[in-house]
Protein backbone atom coordinates (compact mmCIF):
# COMPACT_ATOMS: atom_id res chain seq x y z
CA UNK A 1 0.00 0.00 0.00
CA UNK A 2 1.08 3.31 -0.72
CA UNK A 3 -0.17 4.73 2.63
CA UNK A 4 -1.63 4.11 5.93
CA UNK A 5 -4.22 6.83 5.89
CA UNK A 6 -8.16 6.12 5.73
CA UNK A 7 -8.50 5.69 2.04
CA UNK A 8 -5.19 3.66 1.80
CA UNK A 9 -6.64 1.21 4.11
CA UNK A 10 -10.64 1.10 2.64
CA UNK A 11 -10.32 2.07 -0.84
CA UNK A 12 -6.57 0.21 -2.17
CA UNK A 13 -7.92 -3.32 -1.83
CA UNK A 14 -8.99 -3.19 -5.66
CA UNK A 15 -5.40 -2.24 -6.14
CA UNK A 16 -4.10 -4.77 -4.09
CA UNK A 17 -6.64 -7.77 -5.28
CA UNK A 18 -5.41 -7.06 -8.83
CA UNK A 19 -1.43 -6.98 -8.16
CA UNK A 20 -1.82 -10.02 -5.84
CA UNK A 21 -0.15 -8.16 -3.01
CA UNK A 22 -1.70 -8.50 1.02
CA UNK A 23 -18.65 -3.61 16.18
CA UNK A 24 -15.83 -2.08 18.04
CA UNK A 25 -16.04 -0.46 21.52
CA UNK A 26 -13.32 2.86 21.72
CA UNK A 27 -10.36 1.56 23.55
CA UNK A 28 -10.69 1.78 27.71
CA UNK A 29 -7.86 2.18 29.66
CA UNK A 30 -8.07 -2.06 30.76
CA UNK A 31 -7.90 -2.51 26.90
CA UNK A 32 -4.42 -0.28 26.65
CA UNK A 33 -2.94 -2.46 28.83
CA UNK A 34 -3.37 -5.63 26.79
CA UNK A 35 -2.90 -4.45 23.94
CA UNK A 36 1.01 -5.33 23.77
CA UNK A 37 -0.28 -9.42 24.40
CA UNK A 38 -3.17 -8.74 21.48
CA UNK A 39 -0.61 -6.70 19.36
CA UNK A 40 2.06 -10.19 19.61
CA UNK A 41 -0.32 -12.44 18.94
CA UNK A 42 -1.77 -11.28 15.77
CA UNK A 43 1.77 -10.75 14.68
CA UNK A 44 2.38 -14.27 15.40
CA UNK A 45 -0.72 -15.10 13.22
CA UNK A 46 0.98 -13.27 10.30
CA UNK A 47 3.95 -15.35 10.94
CA UNK A 48 2.25 -18.26 11.01
CA UNK A 49 0.12 -17.54 8.02
CA UNK A 50 3.30 -17.28 6.01
CA UNK A 51 4.72 -20.16 6.91
CA UNK A 52 1.43 -22.43 5.94
CA UNK A 53 1.78 -20.67 2.44
CA UNK A 54 5.94 -21.00 2.55
CA UNK A 55 5.32 -25.17 3.31
CA UNK A 56 2.44 -25.49 0.97
CA UNK A 57 4.14 -24.06 -1.75
CA UNK A 58 7.45 -26.16 -1.14
CA UNK A 59 5.61 -28.84 -1.02
CA UNK A 60 4.59 -27.97 -4.87
CA UNK A 61 7.83 -27.72 -5.37
CA UNK A 62 8.29 -23.96 -5.45
CA UNK A 63 10.20 -21.53 -2.95
CA UNK A 64 8.18 -19.01 -1.07
CA UNK A 65 10.01 -17.05 1.69
CA UNK A 66 7.43 -16.32 4.82
CA UNK A 67 7.62 -12.50 4.47
CA UNK A 68 5.59 -10.25 6.97
CA UNK A 69 6.25 -6.34 6.54
CA UNK A 70 7.39 -4.57 9.48
CA UNK A 71 5.30 -2.60 11.43
CA UNK A 72 6.82 0.91 11.21
CA UNK A 73 3.73 2.52 12.80
CA UNK A 74 5.39 5.71 14.12
CA UNK A 75 4.04 7.86 17.22
CA UNK A 76 2.29 10.43 14.92
CA UNK A 77 0.38 7.64 12.79
CA UNK A 78 -0.83 6.15 16.15
CA UNK A 79 -1.58 9.99 17.30
CA UNK A 80 -3.77 10.15 13.69
CA UNK A 81 -5.49 6.81 14.16
CA UNK A 82 -6.51 7.95 17.64
CA UNK A 83 -8.05 10.81 16.15
CA UNK A 84 -5.64 13.71 17.65
CA UNK A 85 -6.21 16.90 16.19
CA UNK A 86 -3.00 18.46 16.25
CA UNK A 87 -1.22 15.20 14.40
CA UNK A 88 -4.20 15.51 11.82
CA UNK A 89 -3.46 18.80 11.04
CA UNK A 90 -0.09 18.51 11.01
CA UNK A 91 -0.25 15.67 7.95
CA UNK A 92 -2.71 17.26 5.53
CA UNK A 93 -0.37 20.48 6.39
CA UNK A 94 1.74 18.81 4.13
CA UNK A 95 0.13 16.00 2.56
CA UNK A 96 -3.34 16.66 2.32
CA UNK A 97 -5.71 13.51 2.29
CA UNK A 98 -2.38 11.77 0.85
CA UNK A 99 -3.32 11.18 -2.84
CA UNK A 100 -1.37 13.86 -4.66
CA UNK A 101 1.47 13.54 -1.93
CA UNK A 102 2.44 10.26 -3.03
CA UNK A 103 4.02 12.28 -6.55
CA UNK A 104 5.36 15.29 -4.39
CA UNK A 105 7.02 13.14 -1.45
CA UNK A 106 7.66 9.22 -2.78
CA UNK A 107 9.80 8.15 0.00
CA UNK A 108 7.55 9.57 2.44
CA UNK A 109 4.49 8.13 1.47
CA UNK A 110 6.03 5.01 0.72
CA UNK A 111 5.54 4.79 -2.76
CA UNK A 112 6.88 1.01 -4.01
CA UNK A 113 9.18 2.90 -6.82
CA UNK A 114 10.85 4.74 -4.38
CA UNK A 115 11.18 2.47 -1.76
CA UNK A 116 12.14 -0.79 -4.28
CA UNK A 117 10.70 -4.28 -3.75
CA UNK A 118 11.38 -5.43 0.02
CA UNK A 119 9.08 -8.79 -0.54
CA UNK A 120 11.35 -11.21 -1.75
CA UNK A 121 8.80 -13.13 -3.49
CA UNK A 122 8.57 -10.64 -5.98
CA UNK A 123 12.49 -11.50 -7.20
CA UNK A 124 11.26 -14.59 -6.94
CA UNK A 125 8.31 -14.82 -9.68
CA UNK A 126 10.20 -12.19 -11.70
CA UNK A 127 12.84 -14.79 -12.27
CA UNK A 128 10.36 -17.43 -13.40
CA UNK A 129 9.53 -18.01 -17.16
CA UNK A 130 6.14 -17.15 -18.15
CA UNK A 131 4.87 -21.08 -18.07
CA UNK A 132 6.71 -21.12 -14.36
CA UNK A 133 4.96 -17.91 -13.36
CA UNK A 134 1.48 -19.73 -14.78
CA UNK A 135 2.08 -22.92 -12.14
CA UNK A 136 3.28 -20.44 -9.57
CA UNK A 137 0.43 -18.42 -9.39
CA UNK A 138 -1.84 -21.55 -9.75
CA UNK A 139 0.17 -23.10 -6.33
CA UNK A 140 -0.39 -19.89 -4.85
CA UNK A 141 -3.58 -19.86 -4.72
CA UNK A 142 -4.08 -23.48 -3.70
CA UNK A 143 -1.73 -22.95 -0.91
CA UNK A 144 -3.72 -19.53 0.06
CA UNK A 145 -6.53 -21.93 0.19
CA UNK A 146 -4.81 -24.19 2.67
CA UNK A 147 -3.27 -21.68 4.97
CA UNK A 148 -6.40 -19.55 5.01
CA UNK A 149 -8.74 -23.01 6.18
CA UNK A 150 -5.42 -23.88 8.62
CA UNK A 151 -4.02 -20.87 9.93
CA UNK A 152 -7.16 -18.05 9.78
CA UNK A 153 -10.06 -20.37 10.04
CA UNK A 154 -11.55 -19.23 6.42
CA UNK A 155 -12.92 -20.94 3.29
CA UNK A 156 -10.89 -19.18 -0.02
CA UNK A 157 -10.92 -20.16 -3.31
CA UNK A 158 -7.47 -17.97 -4.14
CA UNK A 159 -5.22 -14.88 -3.59
CA UNK A 160 -7.82 -12.74 -5.18
CA UNK A 161 -10.62 -14.29 -3.03
CA UNK A 162 -8.77 -13.41 -0.09
CA UNK A 163 -8.24 -9.90 -0.62
CA UNK A 164 -12.30 -9.73 -1.77
CA UNK A 165 -13.43 -11.47 1.18
CA UNK A 166 -11.16 -9.07 3.68
CA UNK A 167 -12.13 -5.53 1.84
CA UNK A 168 -16.08 -6.71 2.06
CA UNK A 169 -15.26 -7.82 5.69
CA UNK A 170 -14.12 -4.08 6.38
CA UNK A 171 -16.72 -2.90 4.63
CA UNK A 172 -19.59 -4.82 6.33
CA UNK A 173 -18.21 -4.05 9.60
CA UNK A 174 -17.60 -0.34 8.90
CA UNK A 175 -20.91 0.49 7.29
CA UNK A 176 -22.67 -1.76 10.97
CA UNK A 177 -20.45 -0.60 13.29
CA UNK A 178 -19.97 3.27 11.85
CA UNK A 179 -22.91 4.14 10.37
CA UNK A 180 -24.66 2.71 12.31
CA UNK A 181 -23.31 5.07 15.44
CA UNK A 182 -25.81 7.54 16.68
CA UNK A 183 -22.95 9.59 17.91
CA UNK A 184 -21.26 9.84 15.24
CA UNK A 185 -24.72 10.28 12.97
CA UNK A 186 -25.12 13.34 14.86
CA UNK A 187 -21.65 14.81 14.46
CA UNK A 188 -21.99 14.46 10.59
CA UNK A 189 -24.74 16.87 10.21
CA UNK A 190 -22.82 19.65 11.28
CA UNK A 191 -19.52 19.42 9.55
CA UNK A 192 -21.71 18.24 6.49
CA UNK A 193 -23.79 21.85 6.82
CA UNK A 194 -20.14 23.53 7.35
CA UNK A 195 -18.37 21.87 4.25
CA UNK A 196 -21.57 22.63 2.34
CA UNK A 197 -21.04 26.54 3.54
CA UNK A 198 -17.62 26.22 1.87
CA UNK A 199 -18.55 25.38 -1.20
CA UNK A 200 -18.06 21.59 -1.13
CA UNK A 201 -20.40 19.06 -2.64
CA UNK A 202 -21.78 16.77 -0.03
CA UNK A 203 -24.14 14.02 -1.57
CA UNK A 204 -23.61 11.83 1.02
CA UNK A 205 -23.98 11.98 4.81
CA UNK A 206 -23.16 8.91 6.36
CA UNK A 207 -20.20 9.11 9.12
CA UNK A 208 -18.11 6.14 6.79
CA UNK A 209 -18.58 8.15 3.23
CA UNK A 210 -18.57 11.68 4.60
CA UNK A 211 -14.88 10.76 5.89
CA UNK A 212 -13.82 9.43 2.80
CA UNK A 213 -15.41 12.55 1.12
CA UNK A 214 -12.32 14.17 0.03
CA UNK A 215 -10.19 11.74 -0.33
CA UNK A 216 -11.96 9.88 -2.90
CA UNK A 217 -12.60 13.14 -4.85
CA UNK A 218 -8.89 13.87 -4.92
CA UNK A 219 -8.26 9.55 -6.69
CA UNK A 220 -11.04 10.39 -8.89
CA UNK A 221 -9.28 13.75 -9.98
CA UNK A 222 -5.66 11.47 -10.08
CA UNK A 223 -7.76 8.69 -11.69
CA UNK A 224 -8.70 11.30 -14.46
CA UNK A 225 -5.25 12.38 -15.03
CA UNK A 226 -4.19 8.72 -15.45
CA UNK A 227 -6.48 7.85 -17.88
CA UNK A 228 -5.93 10.86 -20.12
CA UNK A 229 -2.07 9.75 -20.64
CA UNK A 230 -3.46 6.25 -21.26
CA UNK A 231 -5.34 7.27 -24.56
CA UNK A 232 -6.22 3.50 -24.30
CA UNK A 233 -8.29 3.66 -20.96
CA UNK A 234 -12.31 4.71 -21.25
CA UNK A 235 -13.58 7.31 -18.41
CA UNK A 236 -14.29 5.75 -15.29
CA UNK A 237 -17.26 4.66 -14.40
CA UNK A 238 -19.41 6.43 -11.86
CA UNK A 239 -20.11 2.95 -10.46
CA UNK A 240 -16.22 1.97 -10.21
CA UNK A 241 -15.64 0.42 -6.92
CA UNK A 242 -12.79 1.83 -6.25
CA UNK A 243 -9.63 0.92 -8.97
CA UNK A 244 -7.84 3.76 -10.37
CA UNK A 245 -5.56 4.97 -12.99
CA UNK A 246 -2.19 5.69 -11.56
CA UNK A 247 -0.83 8.71 -13.28
CA UNK A 248 2.90 9.25 -14.45
CA UNK A 249 3.66 12.63 -12.50
CA UNK A 250 7.01 14.55 -12.00
CA UNK A 251 6.98 16.00 -8.18
CA UNK A 252 6.64 19.64 -10.36
CA UNK A 253 3.60 18.19 -11.97
CA UNK A 254 1.39 17.25 -8.97
CA UNK A 255 2.68 20.34 -6.30
CA UNK A 256 -0.20 22.76 -7.66
CA UNK A 257 -2.96 19.76 -7.35
CA UNK A 258 -1.24 18.55 -3.86
CA UNK A 259 -2.11 22.74 -2.63
CA UNK A 260 -5.67 22.65 -3.74
CA UNK A 261 -5.57 19.33 -1.66
CA UNK A 262 -3.83 20.56 1.15
CA UNK A 263 -6.48 23.63 1.35
CA UNK A 264 -9.51 21.04 0.77
CA UNK A 265 -8.22 18.63 3.31
CA UNK A 266 -7.98 21.39 6.19
CA UNK A 267 -11.31 22.70 5.50
CA UNK A 268 -12.50 18.97 6.01
CA UNK A 269 -10.73 18.52 8.95
CA UNK A 270 -11.94 22.25 10.55
CA UNK A 271 -15.58 21.20 10.03
CA UNK A 272 -14.97 18.02 11.16
CA UNK A 273 -13.22 18.32 13.94
CA UNK A 274 -15.55 17.19 16.67
CA UNK A 275 -16.42 14.40 14.21
CA UNK A 276 -13.13 12.77 13.52
CA UNK A 277 -12.31 13.14 17.33
CA UNK A 278 -14.99 10.74 17.65
CA UNK A 279 -14.98 8.93 14.45
CA UNK A 280 -11.37 8.10 13.96
CA UNK A 281 -10.40 5.90 17.26
CA UNK A 282 -13.39 3.92 16.56
CA UNK A 283 -12.67 3.07 12.78
CA UNK A 284 -9.07 2.28 14.34
CA UNK A 285 -9.87 -0.60 16.47
CA UNK A 286 -12.49 -1.63 14.24
CA UNK A 287 -10.53 -2.44 11.31
CA UNK A 288 -7.60 -3.42 13.41
CA UNK A 289 -10.04 -6.10 14.26
CA UNK A 290 -10.18 -7.27 10.92
CA UNK A 291 -7.05 -6.79 9.92
CA UNK A 292 -5.91 -9.25 12.77
CA UNK A 293 -9.18 -11.69 11.84
CA UNK A 294 -7.36 -12.05 8.25
CA UNK A 295 -3.95 -11.97 9.16
CA UNK A 296 -3.54 -9.18 6.81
Amino acid sequence: MLNRSRLAIAMSLSAAVLCGCGGAAEPTGGAETAQPSQAAAAKDRKHQFEAAKADCMKQKGFKYVPYVKPEDDSDEERKRGSGDYQAMRKYRAKYGFGVFAVHVYPKEMHAPDAEGDTDPNIKIQDDLSAAQNDAYYKAKNACMATAGKQVLGITVKSNIDYFNQYGLARKRARAAELDGDPKLVELAGPMATCLTGKGYSITDTKPTALSTRGEREFMRQQDKIGRRQQDNLPPAKKTATGTFTMPNLTPEDAKPYLAKEIKAGLDDLECGKDFYAAYTPKETALLQKIDDQYAF
